[in-house]
């Protein structure tokens, strides 16, 4: 049916115009960051690079895995504060539980998988804590896992006895972790082709500075925790109540949800992917920080934010989170190559944020107009 007179195409062009504009506000992060790459590839001398993209890539995880617990989070219209400290937490726990199996003569394969075992086990905690706070005792998101920020964080510091990283690791644990957290399934070399697994070992070391890793461990890891959890959501019908939680928790609850056991859920979830963050931090440096994920906690949120995920629920996926993530990592990473003092990092991650939520605003008003239309 052909809609007549000026009035008609007038309407038509309205609605072009609308979905243009929703589907920019949808998908601009990815927008801004292919424009990001080219900016950095123009202007910053060694950018564009297999190597610095591998770098870029690797420097992400620690962001990108904090980010798809806090992405489920969010969606239900919470947060949590204490995933930065629960990564510390899970990475000297680790590197205690590694290094005291490993000093009574067990077997290092035998230690590093314990370890690991103990490190993922213990990050569920606070998040059992949080979304039992959150769930069953109606606390606020916000100061429940505030409360266990302090908490998990004097806990991470007394496992270290008041140190910054666990010591006394011994030369085959690290050179095991350094290999797993800094090795590549597959690498390039200059003259010499492709190798998997491990570089050769007669390898001259001005070659070696030109080796591009083209498949990092962390980045495999962090692409199969992305997968699945991101199938989740995306999926299941968990990851549909999410959603419905998000959007209206009575509405949920009146459909026959079990908005309290998901709730829970939800936050260990979070737990358990900041868990998963701590673990690879201690592969990728060898040494347990209980400060591990501080400086990543608010780059995480951020990284969520501007993936396009609603801060009052019921909007996002975790590929937006993995947008977000890779985002802040090239602003990092092309600041630095382009001598830019780090300070401008802050202020500039804070402004994209600001973009962030100025769209998703824009998206929100659009909808009403919409609707009204």
């Amino acid at each position: 049916m052909q809609l007549p007179s000026k009035l008609g195409a007038a309407q038509r062009q309205s609605l072009v115009d609308s979905r243009f504009i929703d589907f920019l506000t949808k998908s601009w992060s990815y927008f801004f960051l292919l424009g990001l790459v080219i900016f950095f590839s123009l202007t910053g001398m060694g950018f564009f690079s297999v190597r610095n993209f591998a770098s870029i890539l690797t420097t992400s995880t620690l962001i990108m895995l904090m980010s798809i617990g806090q992405t489920y989070v969010i969606i239900t219209a919470g947060i949590d504060l204490s995933i930065g400290w629960t990564v510390g937490l899970s990475s000297v726990t680790t590197a205690r539980v590694m290094r005291d199996l490993a000093e009574s003569g067990n077997d290092v394969a035998y230690a590093m998988l314990v370890g690991v075992f103990a490190g993922l086990l213990v990050a569920l905690i606070p998040g059992l804590v949080n979304g039992v706070l959150v769930a069953k005792i109606r606390v606020p998101p916000f100061i429940a896992t505030l409360g266990m920020f302090g908490i998990v964080r004097g806990a991470a510091f007394l496992l270290t006895d008041g140190q910054q990283v666990v010591r006394g690791l011994s030369a085959e644990l690290r050179e095991s972790l350094r290999m797993i957290g800094n090795g590549s399934l597959l690498y390039y070399i200059p003259d010499r082709g492709f190798e998997w697994f491990a570089l050769p070992a007669d390898l001259p070391p001005q070659q070696l500075r030109l080796v591009s890793q083209l498949l990092p461990y962390p980045v495999i890891i962090t692409a199969l925790v992305v997968l699945v959890f991101a199938f989740i959501l995306a999926r299941s019908k968990f990851g549909r109540h999410t959603y419905v939680i998000g959007g209206s928790e009575e509405a949920a609850r009146r459909s026959g949800i079990n908005v309290d056991r998901h709730l829970i859920i939800i936050y260990i979830i979070c737990g358990l992917t900041a868990g998963i963050a701590g673990v690879l931090h201690l592969f990728r440096f060898t040494a347990g920080a209980p400060q591990a994920g501080e400086a990543a906690l608010l780059s995480s949120v951020a990284a969520v934010v501007i993936g396009g995920t609603n801060l009052f629920g019921g909007e996002g996926d975790i590929m937006g989170a993995v947008v977000g993530s890779l985002i802040i990592a090239v602003l990092q990473t092309g600041l630095v190559i382009l001598n830019i003092e780090s300070i401008w990092q802050f202020i500039v991650v804070g402004v994209v944020i600001i973009i962030a939520v100025l769209v998703n605003q824009l998206q929100a008003a659009l909808e009403r107009f919409q609707s009204n239309a």
